[in-house]
């Protein structure tokens, strides 16, 4: 209950900040590039963008990749790791660094595109199993592949772009539910 309420109060904090910078923004320019980058999108992405990203996306998934065998194991539980020698703070500290630093340089460039890191990894565990071997390779194909089908429905299904964060939340919310629903009922 603590962890959805600190969830709850770092939303709140986050919303108000962002209020303030749209409040503080110029309303004749800066207030609509900061609105379009809320809603995600990546329609404004150039080549020098990519090779931007480039680095820091590969800074955060080759440890991941390379410590795949260690987040197998730590996937059964602190102690069934600790009990394996793994030191579960230590790959947890590593492990929130690499997905922060793969978020942020991805969010930085396209903005914030909401539920591909949540429902994409569930997805691709369902199709591959809970082995990392398989499932971080999956999740970052079917992550990119999902973004790319989202992102061309985006631009053809009416006349003006919508943003991208709006059509993922209106797809992965459902997805999500139905996630938690079958949850229920077995192993996600």
């Amino acid at each position: 209950m603590s962890l959805i309420l600190t969830g709850m109060v770092i939303a709140s904090l986050a919303q108000a900040f962002i209020s303030l910078i749209k409040f503080a923004g110029d309303p004749e320019n800066k207030l609509p590039e900061i609105t379009f980058w809320l809603m995600g999108g990546l329609s404004t992405i150039t080549v020098s963008d990519v090779f931007f990203l480039f680095i820091p996306i590969m800074i955060g998934i080759i440890p991941l990749y390379l410590l795949k065998w260690k987040l197998n194991i730590l996937s059964f539980g602190d102690e069934e790791a600790a009990a394996l020698g793994i030191n579960t703070n230590r790959m947890k500290i590593i492990v929130i660094v690499c997905c922060t630093l793969i978020t942020a340089a991805s969010v930085s460039v396209a903005g914030i595109i909401g539920w591909i890191g949540l429902i994409i990894p569930h997805f691709a565990r369902m199709i591959v199993g809970p082995n990392y071997k398989a499932a971080l390779p999956a999740s970052i194909l079917i992550g990119s592949i999902y973004l790319l089908l989202v992102d061309d429905m985006a631009r053809s299904l009416f006349t003006t772009e919508i943003p991208l964060g709006i059509l993922t939340s209106l797809i992965g919310a459902p997805f999500f539910i139905y996630l938690l629903l079958k949850g229920r009922r077995g192993w996600v």
